[in-house]
């Protein structure tokens, strides 16, 4: 115990001299030293906390626990004062971070969530070894290596799922017209799971490409999805970015210097204890200026912002959904002892255009941050001009050049949504027939017919004139659902994607971006006469 709490003492150290002391560049290197300093050199703030976390230890009317006071309560409660995206992460959490960062672990390969109070598998990802053994979604989780599941969470079942590439885990599973328990013995492997949905031609010559998040190897899935496909071929591309929370920032720089000029700025950012540093196109688009539109919403984020930023202020691409999230802070990653990590605010970012595009916090709950309750919070005191000269505003996430508002769900959508109505009728209905389907499969007249039966007989409650209305968006989600089983989660994206009406709007925007890309060619043309003419008078 005394090991453990000097060890804490440490890493608290470091952390509130991010506080005190501001930003540093060399983490490893300030832990060692951090490790060593004597504690005349420790500030009366870090003095102060150490006398009172042992007044609470020695005084507490029950035994403390360390890595609980420090880990869950001292960090974290300092960092909330400092803003929403600076965070601590235990060792579970540090661990899971690197894992999406590096876009790969070691496992059985499928995403598992609760229903009805079991754990259930919602996906096995295309190729993994779950998938290959044949657990498909709907299969009820019992056990793991004969450890019943039911007072575990999803969290803890997938942490036993986990495991080094090789090793073998037992997994025991109820079946939907299965009568006895079905065991799997699977041998763990590497999982990768690509942050680039593969590409396909929405209309001839007209590419959709979407973006998951951005980790170590989207820019390299992006570009052999364009050689996949023969980027000379893309006469207009559809650049989905809906959803993508953000991620690494030199990703989203390599992404978006793939569409840009050589030498344009993409993005800079400066901090308190560091200087600007921009982040110029080094290869550039090589002359392929096709139009290209992007689709973001209110969850785009981060560096998805800095992607559609850059596109957006060069007059690159035309910009359709929602009103970005607005998360213009970028955080510093430094490694502390004992496996735990910190994500510290040390810059804010800037478009090519010079706007901040980060929402205010400073009056409003993280709650309500988080949540988007301030759609309308761009600043009108940070007024830019993109290349082309359109007006263009920071402070509140990138505003699209044209608004797409998301049809409202009515009250029938929104009962079979919020009870899971086409994953449960799915697991039904493989109970009974064949979990192959052909090629380009989609739901038909019989279907239809089954599926609103099933759902009379689940008691739910809707008009036969519901139904009908319906229909269309009914038929699309049971799609979506089916295709995971019969197919794999990515063929059912794919699908969902083909017959989304948004991207529908993003192919008919598409002589709109074109029309962008020549004004701004004619603007510059203009812009570079005038200047060799000013400097003419000036000889």
């Amino acid at each position: 115990m005394p090991q453990t709490r000097r060890s804490l003492f440490v890493v608290l150290f470091v952390v509130l001299a991010f506080s005190v002391l501001g930003g540093f560049f060399g983490p490893k290197v300030q832990v060692a030293a951090a490790a060593t300093a004597p504690a005349d050199d420790l500030s009366q703030e870090v003095q102060s906390f150490t006398r009172a976390y042992a007044l609470v230890e020695q005084n507490f009317a029950q035994p403390v626990d360390s890595d609980k006071a420090i880990y869950k309560g001292a960090i974290p409660g300092m960092l909330r004062t400092l803003d929403p995206h600076s965070n601590f992460f235990d060792p579970k959490e540090y661990d899971s971070l690197r894992d999406d960062q590096k876009g790969h672990y070691y496992g059985v390969g499928m995403t598992v969530g609760p229903r009805n109070g079991k754990t259930m598998v919602m996906a096995p990802f295309p190729g993994a070894p779950a998938y290959k053994a044949g657990i498909r979604p709907g299969d009820i989780i019992m056990t793991v290596n004969d450890k019943p599941t039911d007072n575990l969470n999803t969290s803890e079942i997938a942490d036993l799922l986990k495991g080094p590439r090789g090793t073998q885990v037992k997994i025991v599973i109820a079946r939907e017209g299965s009568e006895a328990p079905i065991t799997f013995t699977v041998t763990r492997d590497e999982i990768k799971r690509n942050s680039v949905q593969d590409a396909f031609w929405v209309k001839p010559g007209i590419a959709y490409l979407k973006i998951l998040s951005f980790n170590e190897t989207t820019s390299k899935e992006m570009d052999d999805n364009f050689k996949r496909l023969g980027e000379n071929n893309v006469k207009g591309l559809v650049l989905d970015l809906r959803e993508n929370p953000g991620g690494l920032l030199n990703e989203g720089v390599a992404v978006a210097d793939h569409f840009l000029q050589k030498g344009q700025t993409i993005v800079s950012h400066r901090g308190r204890s560091s200087a600007e540093k921009p982040y110029i196109a080094r290869n550039g688009n090589h002359g392929r200026d096709y139009p290209i539109v992007v689709l973001v919403n209110k969850y785009s984020a981060s560096a998805a912002e800095i992607v559609t930023g850059a596109l957006q202020d060069h007059d690159r691409a035309w910009v359709l959904g929602e009103t970005t999230f607005g998360k213009g802070l970028v955080q510093t990653v430094y490694p502390l002892s004992e496996n735990t990590g910190l994500a510290l605010t040390t810059a804010h970012f800037y478009t090519p255009s010079g706007r901040l595009i980060q929402r205010d916090y400073s009056n409003k709950s993280f709650y309500d941050y988080y949540y988007h309750k301030d759609e309308n919070a761009r600043n009108p005191l940070d007024v830019k001009m993109t290349d082309a000269g359109r007006t263009v505003y920071g402070g509140g996430g990138i505003t699209p050049d044209e608004k797409y508002e998301t049809p409202k769900l009515d009250r029938f959508e929104v009962e079979l949504a919020r009870k899971n109505a086409y994953f449960e009728f799915t697991r039904s209905y493989f109970g009974k027939h064949d979990t192959h389907l052909p090629k380009g499969w989609m739901p038909d007249d019989a279907l239809l017919v089954e599926f609103h039966d099933y759902l009379l007989q689940q008691h739910y409650t809707f008009t036969e004139g519901e139904f009908v209305q319906d229909r269309d968006w009914i038929n699309r989600y049971l799609a979506r659902e089916m295709y995971i089983t019969a197919f794999n989660i990515d063929e059912s994206d794919r699908v969902f994607s083909q017959t989304d009406p948004e991207v529908e709007r993003a192919v008919d925007s598409m002589p709109k971006a074109r029309a962008l890309l020549e004004t701004a060619k004619k603007v510059l043309v203009q812009r570079m006469q005038s200047q060799e003419q000013d400097a003419l008078a000036r000889r």
